[in-house]
């Protein structure tokens, strides 16, 4: 096999990790609360840490590997990730844990830009479409495949093995990108907009921690309010501040329509798989009584989906382009999310793999394609840049998902919980959620089934606005994508050399 295939192949694995640490939380918390003797808040840290520091520093990573070197940087950011991997796996308090988190953001807002960015040096434009297909795929299976690698490793070892594994894939991508990833940065000079970069870190971080604000309370939290207003402030300002040629973010780049809706597209879909991963494994393990481990294996026809969505997705993309694919995703996607808004407590496993597998298909058709359209419109002179830039709308998209989408299913929940005649302990903290709802349950037996029915009611109306943001993504995609073989205006800033980067 050709060593660029190789180092593809190592590289996403090293992005698989990414993914990874996003979900295996989600079935690690119980175990670390009790043996780190870790609080409430030092939970929601150790949570936190990761998305926060990644979403702050994501956008300045790809202007830096620009300018000194993609390879470069992308190796150290590999070792980083590492080496906090292996400072998580041995923690021994949560203050340890909450830094090494920390730690494994840093390497993370660099490695999803700059190993997306080297792509365009690595492959030719007719190979590029097939390899952004695989590091998106290994991208996106991270997700799901954390519930079901997490609550494996914790049924066989300790809740630090949810970590170690991250160590041989990264070390198996460090020796990939040392020996076959040609070094390469931009032939312009790059100049480090330090303005630009402390106003996008504020309101990125502004922006997810207001969020995360909103999802642990509501609206109507005062610190929310305040970080969110931070963010709206910051990002205008920001944005005022890019209308120059030395600007962090190239604002010429949204002068091509595939750049802009191949960004905007790839983000837009993040509402839908989030919401997924969000719902899907507690309907699992709150409603069906399955157990981690069991929860995740049951997402495998998602799994089974996005792979056959990709595969397929990306050869019809050759013969029918971008516009028509990334819409027909879409459709799939809509029309998964549209039957499982009609799931019941008694839904089977049958129904839920049938409805989760198409909307797995349709993001397999959607989003490699939508993420092609987008880096293909990049100068390679830019890519680190304009990755970055991708990456942050995809970080941002998801965490505003996140919220609206939690809310709406809190709100649905709530509101149709029956808690009279229950003790005000226990009804507040069946409210609180349908996990604490199930815990409670042996005080109130009759909790259990109105527990259930209301939040599978708040996660059918929840699947239907995305549902309904899908069918916006079928609208986007078919008007304002462009048409296959269309010649599109150059972005401003973006005239290059033969090479259009500086490969060493």
């Amino acid at each position: 096999m050709n060593a660029r295939w190789l180092a593809l192949g190592a590289l996403a694995l090293g992005t698989l990790t990414i993914g990874l640490d996003t979900t295996v939380l989600t079935v690690a918390v119980p175990t670390m609360a009790v043996d780190l003797q870790a609080s409430t808040s030092q939970l929601q840290w150790i949570a936190n840490a990761y998305t926060l520091v990644l979403a702050g520093i994501v956008l300045p990573a790809g202007m830096l590997g620009d300018r000194y070197g993609r390879k470069r940087l992308l190796v150290g950011a590999l070792v980083v990730f590492g080496l906090a991997s292996l400072a998580c796996a041995f923690a021994g308090d949560a203050g340890t844990l909450i830094a090494a988190r920390t730690a494994l953001g840093v390497g993370a807002a660099f490695m999803m830009p700059l190993s997306m960015a080297v792509l365009p040096v690595m492959f030719t434009k007719d190979e590029l479409s097939k390899a952004l297909t695989v590091w998106v795929t290994s991208v996106a299976l991270g997700l799901p495949l954390g519930p079901i690698l997490g609550g494996w490793l914790l049924d066989n070892y300790w809740w630090g093995s949810v970590f170690l594994i991250n160590v041989p894939l990264i070390a198996l991508a460090v020796l990939a990108v040392v020996f076959l990833v040609p070094e390469s940065r931009s032939d312009e000079p790059v100049r480090i907009d330090v303005r630009g970069t402390l106003l996008s870190s504020v309101a990125l971080l502004a922006l997810t921690y207001g969020v995360i604000r909103v999802g642990d309370h509501d609206f109507s939290d005062a610190t929310a309010l305040v970080c969110l207003a931070i963010a709206v402030v910051t990002g205008v300002v920001f944005v005022r501040s890019q209308r120059r040629p030395d600007a962090l973010v190239d604002l010429g780049l949204f002068r091509s329509r595939s750049f802009a809706w191949g960004a905007t597209l790839s983000t837009l879909v993040n509402f839908s798989m989030f919401g997924l991963m969000f719902t899907v494994p507690q309907f699992f393990q709150s409603v069906g009584g399955a157990d981690a481990l069991g929860a995740g294996l049951r997402l495998l026809p998602m799994i089974g989906g996005l792979l056959v969505g990709a595969r397929v997705g990306e050869k019809a993309v050759a013969r029918f382009g971008p516009r028509v694919i990334i819409a027909f995703g879409y459709l799939l996607i809509a029309g998964g999310l549209a039957i499982g808004a009609t799931s019941s407590v008694h839904s089977g496993f049958g129904f839920i793999a049938t409805w989760t597998a198409l909307m797995g298909a349709g993001l397999g058709f959607a989003m490699p394609a939508a993420m092609n359209a987008a880096l293909g419109a990049l100068p390679a002179s830019r890519s680190g840049s304009g990755s970055s830039l991708i990456t942050a709308l995809r970080q941002a998209g998801g965490t505003i998902g996140i919220a609206v989408l939690g809310t709406i299913l809190n709100s649905g929940y709530r509101d149709h919980l029956d808690t009279a005649g229950l003790p005000p302990a226990v009804a507040d903290a069946a409210r609180d959620s349908v996990n604490s709802a199930v815990a409670v349950a042996k005080q109130a037996p009759a909790l259990l089934d109105s527990a259930r029915g209301a939040f599978v009611h708040g996660m059918d109306s929840m699947l239907l606005v995305c549902a309904a943001i899908s069918l916006l993504g079928v609208f986007a995609a078919a008007v304002f994508m462009p048409g296959r073989g269309a010649v599109e205006p150059k972005p401003v800033g973006t005239e290059e050399s033969k090479d259009g980067a500086a490969v060493g």
